[in-house]
């Protein structure tokens, strides 16, 4: 069993069973977020920034970076409205948050520190919103006025951490040989 993620203790991401649609919606995400937390744990830069296999450039501290993005993107600029940059974006550089995960304590700090403000920032918006509004449409600028519900929004963002927790599962057991929950 040393080779699962939790051996002995209550599993973290445990909690008491979601009421109503939003809490549901709030609940899936604090589970994908804190997996992707989990399956980066106890790793040095360097392991964290390995990637999985030529060509690609995916790698642990890649997902926190893209993760950081995505957050961004989808509650501060179509969720709040905001017109910020997304981090670890360069129309100069395709892949940047996947491309600039360097083997090193300072990139590492800056993607969890950054990804950690973003879902902050995701988690209070989201806090505000009232149950009835998640039908409410959200206009999405940088996609020409695209319309999306603040339901569809949160279904995405569930969909987005669970396909990339499965690229970590699989980032993870190449790096030590860890599997799991």
């Amino acid at each position: 069993m040393a080779d699962l993620w939790l051996t002995s203790g209550p599993d973290p991401r445990d909690g008491e069973q979601p009421v109503g649609e939003k809490a549901t919606y709030a609940d899936y995400l604090r589970i994908y977020r804190h997996t992707l937390v989990l399956k980066c744990e106890g790793l040095s830069a360097e392991q964290l920034a390995t990637r999985s296999v030529l060509p690609s450039t995916m790698s642990l501290l890649g997902l926190v970076r893209h993760l950081a993005s995505v957050e961004q993107f989808w509650f501060a600029q179509v969720g709040l409205g905001l017109e910020e940059p997304q981090p670890f974006r360069d129309a100069e550089v395709a892949d940047l948050d996947f491309v600039g995960a360097e083997p090193t304590d300072a990139c590492v700090t800056e993607a969890f520190d950054r990804w950690r403000a973003e879902v902050s920032r995701a988690e209070e918006w989201f806090a505000q919103v009232p149950e009835s509004d998640l039908g409410r449409e959200l206009v999405i600028r940088r996609r020409g006025g695209e319309v999306v519900t603040i339901r569809d929004l949160l279904v995405h963002m569930i969909e987005e951490y669970a396909r990339h927790c499965g690229h970590a599962d699989l980032l993870r057991e190449a790096i030590d040989g860890r599997t799991g929950q």
